[in-house]
């Protein structure tokens, strides 16, 4: 008797040692498949449709759907995004789902009659609505490589919306700011609250009878459920009465397009993003070559000489983003091939200062305004498919407006255009012609998926939302495991900065940066400002010996986490 206390002590101590170890270590291993988002109950959802024999485009679709019940800061279908895809072959494509100007958008829509931008309108109000394409970008990818029914991967979000979840004291407090702050009549006065009229509390359930209508249109009509019948002609009659422009026209026009991906490589590994409209993956590939051409590995992490290269990098990348890069389909002659090849960093590098910061002109060329909040996740199966995806409101909570008829909120995602054509300043706003306002135009965007292989495989999957920010993000990340052979959780932790060109300064995480870099920072010419966080990460990696996935999710994120089988 006193032998099976003994084991059964010891063995709960073991796994008490192991859920110590593994939540200080704030990683998940699998070995058939793993998602990692910004909330459990998505994740965990991602994952049954794996163990169901759904492959990773399936259970991308099926955690999409279930972030916009659950995440509803930056999970939607009244917004857009990006998917990078690595298929077990080794091939690599993307979906562009980014939201699109409606056709009524002009290049002055958001001015006045002295070419101001008129109450903020291009970030508030319904004008800022763009053309919704997450649920067509989903389909899309379906049609073409799912393997599960429709039905199926939609319906969890379904009975999460119908039944309802337990509400955390994270997604509460959100509650409680948002409901406090909005002053209106529209969605988000009532968005949180529950039969009684109050907001629900942590530990009650959160039911959305109206999101789950919605939903179930989508489920059995598929992209026609969104984008025609009920729900486009709420959409139309709810942006007549209140201001918007979007119209059933805009909405049955809108498709989302297959592109190939940019691609890079970085000491021997090979590094796969979203091609524009997104902008990300130039300036992360052109940022990982200035990175090669400064032999960074030899350079101590965290060291100033790092932080002032790393930001140097970060502020040549922005101006050529803001110089070149907007909606292809409007901007064909774009200088992709230039902006990504070596012989370009090289060039860079040559007026790069290793002990001096360079000085960021708004005559010469910009940066466009991005918002501060997005969602990642990301993906593998057991056959090796692995996915990254990224998509967003813009802002947290978008717009804060949409018809309580069908339960979502819709982005604000114009105000990634350019406002005001030829005007950019010092303080950030950019009037460059290639991110101008057009009818059916994509706006630029700052998400970044990202997938890098080794040997043909995905190696790291990774990604992150935080609007403007995310490009650094993910860029500190991938080169903290790939140049410092960081793990996953780790490399997600690491100090970050962010230095976007104009305004002509690094943010960076306060307590994270020592005293002592900040003042040789500044001595060198750097302008420095703290802030609390930077990027929520959600990143995967592969160990080719072991044949396990490792699943990490940024700490900042209160509800988010990795899940595997």
């Amino acid at each position: 008797m006193k032998n099976i206390f003994t084991k059964n002590v010891a063995f709960g101590f073991s796994l008490l040692l192991l859920f110590l170890i593994n939540s200080v270590n704030a990683q998940t291993i699998a070995e058939n498949g793993m998602v990692v988002s910004d909330n459990v109950i998505a994740s965990q959802v991602g994952v049954d449709i794996l163990k169901k024999g759904g492959n990773a485009v399936d259970a991308v679709i099926a955690t999409a759907f279930a972030l916009e019940v659950t995440h509803p800061e930056a999970g939607n279908i009244g917004g857009g995004g990006f998917m990078v895809f690595m298929k077990s072959t080794g091939d690599v494509t993307t979906f562009d789902f980014r939201e699109k100007a409606p056709l009524a958008a002009s290049p002055t829509m958001f001015l006045d009659e002295k070419g101001k931008i008129k109450d903020n309108s291009n970030h508030k109000g319904l004008l800022a609505v763009g053309v919704p394409g997450t649920v067509a970008g989903l389909y899309q990818a379906h049609q073409k490589y799912g393997k599960l029914p429709w039905a199926d991967l939609v319906r969890p979000s379904v009975d999460l919306a119908k039944k309802g979840f337990t509400m955390t004291y994270g997604l509460y407090n959100a509650a409680v700011r948002v409901s406090d702050n909005d002053p209106s009549e529209d969605i988000m006065k009532n968005y949180f609250r529950g039969e009684n009229g109050e907001i629900v509390k942590p530990g009650e359930t959160w039911k959305q009878p109206a999101l789950a209508k919605t939903l179930e249109q989508i489920e059995i009509h598929g992209r026609d459920g969104f984008y025609k019948g009920v729900v486009a002609q709420e959409i139309e009659d709810y942006m007549k009465a209140n201001g918007g422009i979007i119209t059933k026209e805009d909405l049955e026009k809108y498709e989302a397009v297959e592109r190939e991906p940019v691609q890079g490589t970085f000491n021997g590994y090979d590094i796969y993003s979203m091609p524009p409209p997104s902008s990300g993956g130039v300036a992360l590939i052109e940022m990982m070559n200035l990175m090669e051409e400064a032999n960074i590995t030899e350079i101590e992490f965290n060291s100033t000489a790092y932080v002032h290269l790393v930001a140097e990098a970060m502020r040549r990348a922005f101006a050529d983003r803001a110089e070149h890069l907007g909606d292809p389909d409007f901007n064909p002659e774009m200088p992709l091939d230039k902006l990504l090849s070596k012989d370009f960093a090289k060039k860079r590098f040559e007026n790069l200062d290793l002990n001096k910061a360079s000085i960021s002109d708004p005559a010469q060329y910009g940066h466009p305004y991005g918002g501060d909040h997005t969602t990642h996740f990301s993906v593998v199966d057991k056959d090796g498919n692995a996915i990254s995806m990224t998509y967003t409101l813009e802002n947290s909570y978008g717009v804060k407006m949409g018809s309580d008829k069908l339960g979502f909120i819709f982005n604000n995602e114009m105000g990634d255009f350019n406002p005001v054509p030829g005007q950019t300043t010092s303080t950030g706003q950019i009037g460059s012609d290639p991110n101008l306002v057009a009818p059916e135009k994509r706006m630029l965007s700052s998400m970044t998926p990202t997938i890098v292989a080794k040997d043909g495989k995905p190696y790291l999957v990774i990604g992150s939302p935080g609007g403007r920010t995310i490009i650094n993000t993910v860029f500190q990340t991938v080169l903290n495991v790939l140049a410092y052979d960081m793990r996953i959780d780790r490399a997600i932790e690491a100090m970050k900065i962010h230095h976007q060109w104009l305004p002509d300064m690094i943010l960076y995480e306060h307590n994270l940066l020592s005293p002592d870099t900040r003042d040789a920072l500044q001595k060198m010419g750097h302008t420095l400002r703290p802030t609390t966080n930077i990027g929520v990460l959600m990143g995967i990696t592969y160990d080719a010996s072991t044949k396990l996935y490792t699943g990490a999710s940024d700490s900042s994120s209160e509800d988010g986490g990795a899940r595997g089988y």
